[in-house]
């Protein structure tokens, strides 16, 4: 008996029935172009956690390649906006990317439309989560009001112990700047000088078709009726928000709940706490009433979710595959 032949085709046999188990790296969110996580308001880039908790992780689980830069938590738009674009042309400058993908949760979101404004040319495209493109009740009734000198010198105090900690103490804070770009008038000023992707109509119902039968329904939802234009100077926009119930969304644990549950009295017609859903509209609406409040939307407080909230990580894959999908 030939023993050496026999161990031979035992290693190959071996070999390749190990190889048949080797798991293939998943690359179904792959994008062309670098995802910039850009955070919003009173946000920082990782203090105990990510702001985008688990989500960076995530991105990276189905092949994107992620970053979390960090930019003044309380200042303005225009600000805010300066400071990342000098953050995506070091970016640009430094790796092999030519463009990148920014996605910007709550005043994230007008940050990276201000970028993409002033440099198109560096951004592929711009998706909002939650992010107030008409403003927020919740910062009306702070401006001119009893509360504003408070808030500021509190918000101040915050924007500069959260730019310490975070390691850049030199970031410039300004409370004020931050709550004039969140309001209903300084979101109106805004969009009248970068108006890109947003809707110019008033914010409609959503229709909903049965595509199923009626003794079997299932109901479809058309976004569409609130999108404004999906690609403007070569960026594509995108966005995406939620509605909130404190009763059915909330987690006992998380202090943010109770928090929300208040600011969400403060609004008129469905929010997630802190943003009307008729306000987070721009470019391609993807969806505007997913589960979850303004905090659940970044996966905030380690994760802590209500019952019913609907879990934020899955769509930051799924909105990378989408963006493969379209070649950005």
């Amino acid at each position: 008996m030939n023993y050496k032949k026999i161990s031979a085709v035992l290693a190959v046999s071996i070999g390749l029935l190990a190889g048949s188990f080797t798991t293939q790296a998943d690359t179904s969110g792959k994008t062309k172009h670098p995802i910039v996580l850009v955070h919003g308001h009173s946000g920082f880039d990782s203090v105990l956690a990510d702001y985008f908790y688990g989500v960076k992780s995530a991105l990276s689980g189905v092949g994107a390649t992620p970053y979390t830069p960090q930019v003044p938590g309380w200042e303005s738009n225009e600000e805010r906006g300066e400071v990342l674009l000098a953050y995506v042309e070091d970016l640009i400058a430094t790796t092999s990317a030519t463009k990148v993908n920014l996605i910007g949760h709550s005043q994230g979101g007008t940050t990276s439309r201000y970028v993409a404004a002033v440099r198109p040319d560096l951004v592929a495209s711009v998706t909002s989560i939650a992010t107030p493109h008409f403003g927020s009740p919740v910062a009306d009734v702070i401006k001119d009001s009893p509360l504003e000198g408070a808030a500021l010198s509190l918000g101040n105090a915050i924007g500069t112990f959260m730019a310490i900690i975070s390691g850049d103490s030199s970031q410039s804070v300004d409370a004020m700047g931050s709550l004039e770009s969140i309001n209903t008038q300084g979101a109106a000023d805004f969009n009248n000088a970068y108006p890109q992707a947003v809707r110019e109509s008033s914010c409609r119902s959503v229709p909903s078709t049965n595509v199923g039968s009626w003794w079997w329904p299932r109901y479809v939802k058309d976004y569409s009726v609130n999108d404004g234009d999906h690609n403007v100077n070569g960026v594509s926009y995108y966005s995406w928000g939620a509605t909130y119930s404190a009763l059915w969304n909330s987690n006992v644990l998380d202090p943010a709940d109770a928090f929300l549950a208040i600011t969400s009295l403060m609004h008129t017609e469905e929010n997630d706490g802190l943003v009307a859903r008729c306000s987070t509209h721009m470019g391609k609406v993807i969806r505007d009433d997913y589960t979850q409040n303004h905090a659940d939307e970044i996966n905030g407080m380690f994760g802590l979710l209500g019952l019913w909230t609907t879990s934020p990580v899955p769509l930051y894959v799924e909105h990378a595959r989408r963006l493969k999908n379209a070649g950005l």
